[in-house]
């Protein structure tokens, strides 16, 4: 299992290195294999991921003050990791037009809130909620569509930076995830905390890409994409 996951940690950060190869992804109106990608991902999220993450724990659960007031743990958690991307996607359109200084100071906070978030998918490949082959091919596939769709994003918001520089620290951030879960030992409570941060991630990451009306998004590829992979999860 550990060489599986090895191997698809290397498969997950050649996406961002090779994607950008891809011209159809950026094309105008928008690429509908990228809306079956984006489909995809979020298909996995509300068939796969939050559903076992309901019959759970995770770390909240202990926090004995906390535990007076919150019931749905596992959704607050979600929540926190859809505002926290939420106010990343605020912070790099409020600085478009700013001076070039304060442009590359966000592209660092932006790229370096992706490495980390890019590492803990790493990380899951060795720790997933549902151990199995299946189950961890199943994730990679989801999470690569995703890399596909968060690299043309990328490429768009910051272009020559996340050529040069960018992609390169994306890909390794999944390799570096992998290293320190294949290195270190977790509970479920926690692993089940990560989960759920990576999934109101994935859900912002992926209709912040889908919405604006400049994007020219395909609504029926998005639908095919979600409905595939839903049945997918279902039946596999």
């Amino acid at each position: 299992m550990v060489s599986l996951s090895g191997l698809l940690a290397l498969l997950l950060a050649l996406v961002h290195l090779v994607a950008g190869s891809v011209r159809s992804l950026r094309s105008s109106p928008r690429s509908r294999w990228l809306s079956v990608a984006g489909g995809a991902s979020v298909a996995y999220v509300f068939v796969h991921i939050l559903p076992e993450l309901g019959e759970g724990e995770t770390v909240l659960k202990y926090v004995t003050f906390l535990t007076q007031f919150i019931e749905r743990h596992v959704y607050l958690v979600a929540l926190v990791g859809f505002i926290f991307f939420y106010g990343l996607e605020r912070l790099v359109r409020v600085t478009e037009d700013k001076p070039e200084r304060q442009q590359n100071a966000v592209f660092v906070i932006h790229i370096g809130s992706f490495a980390a978030y890019n590492g803990l998918i790493g990380y899951l490949l060795v720790h997933q909620e549902e151990p199995g082959a299946v189950n961890l091919v199943l994730f990679a596939v989801a999470m690569g569509l995703h890399f596909v769709v968060n690299d043309v994003g990328f490429r768009e918001d910051h272009e020559e930076s996340y050529n040069r520089l960018g992609r390169w620290l994306l890909a390794g951030a999944v390799i570096i995830g992998w290293s320190i879960g294949y290195a270190t030992e977790i509970d479920e409570p926690l692993v089940n905390t990560l989960f759920a941060f990576l999934a109101g991630g994935i859900i912002l990451n992926v209709i912040k890409e889908e919405l604006p009306e400049e994007r020219k998004s395909r609504f029926w590829t998005f639908t095919v994409g979600a409905g595939s992979y839903s049945l997918l999860l279902l039946f596999v």
